[in-house]
């Protein structure tokens, strides 16, 4: 059995009370360390402020009671009667609600509880760090406070995406100008390094020494995975992808399109760090099957993947580019596509350990694990252009 998590803090959800803020809550340790140094701070846009941190528990259960207070201190001038609530089921790791008093949810506080055991998955230091450096250059929504087990946050106007919206170019045009936007990110005193196989290892890890025994006869062995695994550290790290500012997690639904002002924003930032610049791109192409229902004859076609890699480049480089530096782009970010299989399979067999979320993980896991093993053997043949 694992550790058990960290037992919290005696307080009921109906109790809250200012704390100084947390570790969690700052800016980054890097930046402090610096400063302590004498370094004068790299030009950049302005730091974020300390986030409050409040000494609650929410019940994953029962989220209503903890998140209502936590109202009363965000919005002390909302009357609790008029406040109104709406759940969000999307979502595979985490719960969310929002909060709000007009119909039109302009002023919307989303109150989002960390799921079960998910600290075995995330940093959440290092979430939090990340959600204020993409506010800081105008990616994220205004994060309001952490807690215990979670945090509150902007809701950002807009729909979203499903599988049959990304599929339009001039939707997955504006995705791809986003995403070239926050590859360009610099993270002050933090050192470019992917985080791919660290967190691939860590997993691999989990699934080894605590889910082993209750495998399903559908999943890969461990020498398989362990091996598969060792081939894919070999095989893309040849690849000489950039190591960028990535999301790491933009499937659909964490993609929001915004039509008034002809934007779109990505929320839900967990994941977010440096990594390979192909393994965040060949991650979303990936999520075009969608999650609830996947089906991959919905992966995007060469020319369709050709032509979002052009606005990406355009976007990232500001100059012309030439067919072979996308052609290059569409080799890598393909063969790092099978690394985004790999890993969300893993992760899915951990959650279906340790998830109260109502979601078929296992099923999951085995969808694509298949779908890594059936491309491997095409994947594996492409070759870089001359």
């Amino acid at each position: 059995m694992a550790v058990p998590p960290s037992a919290p803090l005696p307080c009921s959800p109906f109790y809250l009370r200012r704390q100084a803020p947390c570790p969690q809550c700052s800016w980054g340790m890097e930046e402090k360390a610096a400063a302590s140094a004498g370094c004068r701070e790299p030009p950049g846009p302005p730091r974020a402020a300390a986030v409050p941190c409040f000494s609650v528990w929410v019940d994953q259960d029962d989220i209503l009671p903890g998140a209502l207070r936590l109202i009363q201190e965000l919005r002390p001038h909302w009357k609790p009667e008029q406040v109104q609530t709406k759940r969000f089921t999307d979502g595979i790791t985490n719960k969310l609600v929002a909060c709000y008093v007009e119909e039109d949810m302009q002023d919307c506080v989303l109150v989002r509880v960390y799921g079960e055991r998910t600290e075995l998955l995330v940093d959440r230091e290092n979430e939090v760090r990340n959600f204020q450096l993409l506010r800081a250059h105008g990616c994220a929504p205004k994060l309001y406070c952490t807690f215990q087990n979670g945090l509150c946050y902007e809701y950002m106007q807009g729909v979203a995406l499903g599988p049959e919206h990304i599929q339009d170019p001039r939707l997955f045009r504006l995705i791809a100008l986003e995403m070239a936007k926050i590859h360009a990110i610099h993270a002050n005193g933090s050192l470019p390094k992917p985080t791919l196989w660290h967190k691939m290892h860590n997993y691999f890890t989990l699934v080894k020494n605590e889910i082993h025994p209750s495998l399903s006869a559908d999943v890969p062995k461990l020498e398989v995975l362990e091996w598969e695994l060792s081939w894919l550290k070999e095989h893309l790290s040849q690849l000489d992808s950039p190591v960028v500012f990535c999301h790491n997690d933009l499937l659909c639904k964490n993609i929001i399109y915004d039509s008034a002002k002809g934007h779109v924003r990505f929320i839900d930032y967990e994941y977010t760090g440096y990594n390979y610049q192909a393994f965040d791109i060949g991650n979303h192409f990936n999520e075009f099957a969608g999650v609830n229902e996947v089906d991959y004859s919905r992966y995007p076609s060469r020319e369709t993947q050709l032509q979002w890699l052009l606005y990406y480049l355009q976007a990232q480089k500001g100059t012309a580019v030439t067919p072979r530096e996308v052609e290059r782009l569409y080799v890598q970010v393909n063969k790092f596509a099978l690394a985004s299989h790999f890993l969300w399979a893993l992760w899915a067999l951990i959650q279906n350990q340790y998830s109260t979320i109502n979601f078929d993980f296992l099923r999951y896991a085995v969808i694509r694990f298949n779908q890594y093993f059936k491309v491997k053997p095409q994947v594996s043949a492409l070759e870089m252009p001359k």
